[in-house]
């Protein structure tokens, strides 16, 4: 009959996916290194994987591992919860690593200060930000991310929302570009110069182009990247018009040797929020996570 699985063989399971080691894992859950081995030699019964495989001189995890391991880490924070969830924690002694989906714009304005302030407050944290790749909640709900921070709400009951601020886009050039001589360009003027648009999925249209339209004109998109930090970096080096977050072009428009201007015409506000799975709501270290990002706005 196969082992169960157990509390004890998951965490196992866990720090062996994080270390790819039996030894660094047996430090890590402060465990001999033969009782390490037995635990792995359990899970590979239990779930009938090898888990992790040798390569080269280190040891890699299997495709099974991979995908087992943010189910694992989701069970074990739910653990953590229900044990935890009316007690109070000690933030300056968490050891745990948190992972934030982050669109790139507001990270270079938010994440600064978050990863300050943790590693003021909680020097064993990490916070492990990865890229927008796809806008699903099946990502909260597996444990695989944390957190995710960026433009947009809920789009189911399980996924709790919280805003965090709201803010406008404005027009960047470069210096010396003959448009940055205007404090706020008119429409008109905008259109008389070509624009990089900054679309995750590739857009060329957005809400100015609908303003534009109304008024009898149009733009001339003449590149499209997938992120505004990288729209400001083109923009910083030609003689295109980008359209970006108010904060990011407050922060790194003169580094960057930017001009920024208000856009004349009512454009809808950016809502950034921060989505979390419901799971998650009475685990007091992500409770604090959350606070983190809120006080860092």
């Amino acid at each position: 009959m196969p082992d169960q699985l157990d509390l004890n063989l998951l965490r196992v399971f866990d720090a062996l996916l994080k270390d790819g080691s039996v030894t660094a894992a047996a430090e890590r859950l402060h465990l001999s290194i033969p009782a390490t081995s037995r635990a792995l030699g359990r899970l590979r019964r239990a779930m009938g994987d090898p888990i992790l495989v040798r390569a080269g001189r280190g040891m890699a995890p299997t495709p099974f591992a991979l995908r087992a391991a943010p189910r694992v880490r989701s069970l074990l924070d739910e653990a953590a919860a229900l044990i935890s969830a009316d007690r109070e924690i000690t933030v300056a002694e968490l050891d745990r690593t948190f992972t934030i989906r982050i669109n790139d714009g507001v990270a270079a304005t938010l994440a600064t200060a978050a990863v300050a302030a943790t590693s003021a407050a909680a020097p064993g944290v990490v916070l492990r930000f990865v890229t927008e790749g796809s806008e699903s909640a099946e990502a909260l709900r597996d444990g695989s991310v944390d957190l995710d921070i960026g433009a947009g709400a809920p789009a189911s009951p399980d996924i709790r929302s919280a805003l965090l601020y709201r803010e406008q886009v404005v027009g960047i050039v470069r210096e010396g570009s003959p448009l940055g001589r205007h404090r706020r360009p008119t429409l008109a003027q905008l259109c008389r110069h070509p624009h990089v648009s900054a679309s995750r999925r590739g857009l060329t249209r957005g809400p100015l182009d609908d303003v534009l339209a109304a008024a009898g004109l149009r733009r001339h998109v003449a590149a499209v990247v997938p992120t505004s930090a990288v729209a400001a970096f083109l923009v910083a080096s030609s003689d295109y018009v980008g359209l970006v977050p108010q904060r990011l072009a407050e922060q790194y428009g003169e580094a960057l040797g930017l001009r920024w201007f208000p856009i004349a015409a009512d454009l809808p506000e950016i809502e950034v929020r921060q989505l979390w799975h419901a799971r998650l709501d009475a685990d007091p270290a992500h409770r604090w996570l959350r606070t983190t990002f809120r006080d860092a706005r």
